[in-house]
């Protein structure tokens, strides 16, 4: 691939491993680790030294799954980022990295995780493994599903719901408890996942790419989205309200309004590219404020 002018421009890592691992997009990558670490929380019980060392089994390989994620993502679609004027300045040719770098890259980091996972068992190796599949049918050439509209989001909707359990299911067997906790993350990863399809609609349309936005157009995507992160919320104040969760996290209610209002200005403003990267600064600090809360209030015992 014929690398662009911008990427003359731009300083190189000496150390390829450094170049290589400055392209992935880690603060991405951290930011979804809450997902499987609440699942392991909300199962351990009980902090022995063996607990332990499978939550950093699990930590490690959430990290190297998440992160392969990413890198395939960027590895399928380059050329299309390349063409985006919000992106294209980002990629990791800009950096200094070929195709076939990057993308041998993405096969070390999934090679690693399922190592790790696989020395947890088989139930965590399938779930991670059908984390992978889900990637790849969202992201990779033969089956691009990020095209696809609705099924594009029923991908995230798995894989958020898969990515809870797959920290749930290191310390306890998959139950009902287990499966509704994990429908509010996989309702929160979709609502994102849409919000993400409205604030990208110009360097969608440029690729041809049609997602939800495109397809259905920004303000019934954006509608669509804010409808599931209010699902979210009311699940949450169920459970919480039911006990699967600790009572304090009907609390999460009181933040509602706040996310609704900062959602509603968004849209009487246009749903421009700012507006929205603004909402997704508010909402991601919302959903912090709850984590911290969920964090704290996991019942755990020292032994």
């Amino acid at each position: 691939m014929t690398r662009t002018l911008t990427e003359a421009s731009r300083p190189r890592l000496t150390w390829p491993l450094l170049r290589l691992l400055s392209c992935i997009r880690f603060d991405e990558v951290f930011l979804l680790q809450g997902t499987a670490l609440f699942g392991a929380l909300y199962s351990i019980g009980t902090l022995t030294k063996g607990n332990l060392f499978v939550l950093a089994v699990v930590v490690a390989g959430s990290l190297s799954l998440v992160a392969h994620v990413f890198v395939l993502n960027d590895w399928s679609g380059i050329r299309g980022d390349l063409r985006d004027p919000a992106r294209s300045d980002r990629t990791f040719v800009t950096r200094g990295v070929s195709r076939a770098e990057f993308g041998y890259l993405a096969v070390v980091l999934l090679a690693l995780a399922l190592s790790l996972f696989w020395l947890l068992g088989t139930i965590m190796f399938a779930i991670a493994l059908a984390i992978a599949i889900v990637s790849a049918l969202y992201s990779a050439p033969p089956f691009h599903m990020k095209g696809l509209p609705v099924f594009n989001s029923v991908l995230h909707l798995v894989g958020g719901a898969l990515h809870f359990l797959l920290g749930y299911a290191a310390f306890s067997a998959i139950d009902e408890r287990g499966v509704a906790i994990a429908c509010f993350f996989a309702l929160v990863f979709t609502a994102g996942h849409l919000m993400h399809e409205t604030r990208g609609y110009v360097g969608d349309s440029l690729n041809g790419i049609r997602t939800n936005a495109l397809a259905f157009g920004k303000v019934h995507t954006f509608i669509a989205g804010l409808a599931l992160f209010t699902a979210a919320y009311a699940l949450l104040a169920a459970l919480a309200a039911s006990g699967a969760v600790p009572h304090v996290l009907l609390f999460a209610a009181a933040l509602y309004p706040l996310h609704l209002c900062a959602s509603l200005w968004a849209l009487r403003s246009g749903l421009t590219f700012e507006r929205l990267r603004q909402l997704q600064r508010l909402y991601r600090l919302l959903f912090a404020v709850i984590g911290i809360a969920m964090i704290m209030t996991v019942p755990l015992r020292m032994i």
